[in-house]
């Protein structure tokens, strides 16, 4: 295993209980980037960009240490969803997915700072709304109040009740960090985690 520090740039709760997961010892900071798709920009592309950005983001801070970096996008019906932040919006956002499919592009790049070298990764996942009511929705919000989560829900806990089935290799991508495809990338830069 490399003698390098390893940075998770996110200072998102649920990727630093995610890479946890794999009892490597990790450091999160914040990268600071533009989050704004660009013209033209389809979602696998925009999520695999804005993870290399986070990543390079604090190369100049971190310079000989492993980065990992992720970056998640939701689209339903050709529309990107974001974080819904408030009740209100949490329930238009649930009720619009309603019987729908939301697409999750959850994107992974690691990153050696000392030499340069770059490797990334995208899982997709694909969420099977079951057809909610208005009370079902209400009632999930305020129970478990996810503001914060890009689709207006957490699968982890009680979100689950909302879907008919969930399409995905890596039930931890949905949640916002593929750990499958990042064990694999680690090896590539000869850290193992077993």
């Amino acid at each position: 295993m490399q003698n390098q520090s390893i940075i998770l740039a996110s200072s998102s709760l649920y990727r630093k209980q995610l890479l946890e997961k794999l009892a490597l010892d990790f450091t999160c900071a914040s990268p600071h980037i533009n989050e704004r798709r660009q013209e033209h920009e389809k979602a696998p592309q925009l999520a695999l960009r804005l993870a290399k950005e986070k990543a390079l983001a604090l190369t100049a801070q971190y310079p000989k240490h492993i980065i990992i970096a992720s970056d998640q996008v939701a689209i339903l019906n050709g529309k990107q969803l974001c974080k819904p932040s408030n009740k209100e919006n949490t329930i238009q956002q649930l009720q619009s997915s309603s019987g729908q499919s939301i697409e999750f592009h959850t994107s992974l790049c690691v990153l050696n700072s000392a030499t340069n070298t770059l490797k990334t990764d995208i899982d997709c996942s694909t969420v099977h709304f079951k057809k909610l009511s208005d009370q079902e929705i209400i009632h999930y919000v305020e129970r478990e109040q996810p503001y914060d989560c890009a689709g207006g829900f957490k699968a982890e806990g009680l979100g689950i009740a909302l879907f008919n089935r969930i399409e995905s290799d890596d039930p931890n991508s949905l949640i916002g960090l593929p750990l499958i495809k990042l064990v694999a990338l680690l090896k590539e830069f000869d850290i193992s985690v077993l």
